[in-house]
């Protein structure tokens, strides 16, 4: 019977719950870091590099009689850099042909900062003078531009979206549950999110990485996906308590749980990272930043759901026990 008890886990998690926790302070560190530092030196004392949904652009629309390739992709946006376009994000669509345009037509768009009068007149000549010289029949077809008063509202609605997001979790996961589920569980969450925010901070710092309104639903899919393997783990711990209470230890029974719920956490989080490896090297440019952002939040949050949140309950328990007893 105790050869059977003994195999009910593999992996000792708990016992090294404090080498896990340091270790999560290792991955904050340099994260926290360069949150504040972007805080501190930018005008906007935003934490990220925030890209034109946020601070206001310009969406320049053209219609050319050739369909683009992400080949011409990458040169047009090399291109456009060259001139003086910043941050230029090309998105292209075909369309379909009516009876008012016998052909399909094929239209790119360029947004960029938002632009000026003067300027903005200048930086669209020079966008229309280049894609003439590389492709025939260039039309301009519409500008259109999103005020900085716009993009600042945006973000507001955002954070306020994201607090909310937070909030309702905890409120849910605390009444499921006891109340410190709840708050290690809202722990668990920030820390992935901080992960992956720092990430794109340390990204924005040395190579100029900006993030527009797909992170933002990036951050909200890692929320979710954090959420429900914690609260698979919790689940099992919650049910074990109740049958082995009188025969293991606290932390036994958290052992127990963790590594009862080991395998179905990786092997879902190994099937999703395959798939989003795959959009990664082999999906189109603009949308790799987003898939980073999962990517990095599918991992972290799958180790946070078994090495953090866990292991906390185990020293929050641990300790409500000692205080108890005192």
């Amino acid at each position: 019977m105790a050869n059977t008890e003994k195999n009910k886990f593999k992996l000792d998690i708990v016992k090294y719950r404090y080498a896990w926790v340091g270790f999560s302070a290792l991955l904050l560190i340099p994260c926290i870091v360069a949150v504040i530092f972007l805080s501190v030196t930018q005008k906007n004392h935003a934490p990220l590099k925030l890209g034109i949904d946020f601070t206001g652009g310009t969406i320049l629309q053209y219609s050319i009689d050739k369909k683009i390739s992400t080949t011409d992709i990458e040169k047009m946006r090399k291109d456009l850099t060259n001139i003086g376009v910043k941050s230029p994000v090309i998105q292209t669509t075909t369309q379909i042909a009516s009876e008012e345009n016998k052909a399909p037509q094929n239209l790119v768009s360029i947004r960029t900062a938002f632009l000026g009068d003067k300027e903005g007149q200048e930086i669209v000549n020079k966008a229309t003078d280049l894609l003439t010289k590389e492709y025939n029949n260039v039309q301009l077809m519409q500008v259109n531009s999103v005020g900085p008063t716009l993009g600042s509202e945006l973000l507001k609605n955002t954070m306020i979206a994201l607090l909310l997001a937070f909030g309702a979790m905890a409120v849910y996961i605390s009444f499921r549950f006891h109340t410190e589920y709840g708050w290690i569980a809202l722990l668990a969450l920030i820390h992935d999110a901080l992960i992956v925010v720092g990430v794109f901070a340390i990204k924005g710092i040395f190579f100029d990485t900006t993030v527009d309104s797909l992170f933002i639903t990036a951050i909200l899919t890692v929320i979710g996906y954090s959420i429900n393997d914690t609260i698979v783990v919790f689940d099992r711990i919650r049910e074990n308590m109740r049958f082995l209470a009188k025969k293991k230890s606290t932390n036994e029974i958290i052992n127990i749980s963790i590594n009862q719920t080991l395998a179905r956490s990786i092997n879902t989080s190994a099937t999703t990272l395959f798939t989003l490896f795959a959009l990664y090297f082999f999906g189109g440019s603009t949308i790799k930043e987003f898939v980073l952002a999962i990517i990095i939040g599918v991992a972290i949050g799958t180790y946070s759901s078994i090495f953090v949140a866990g292991t906390t309950l185990a020293i929050v328990k641990e300790r409500l026990s000692k205080k108890q007893n005192a």
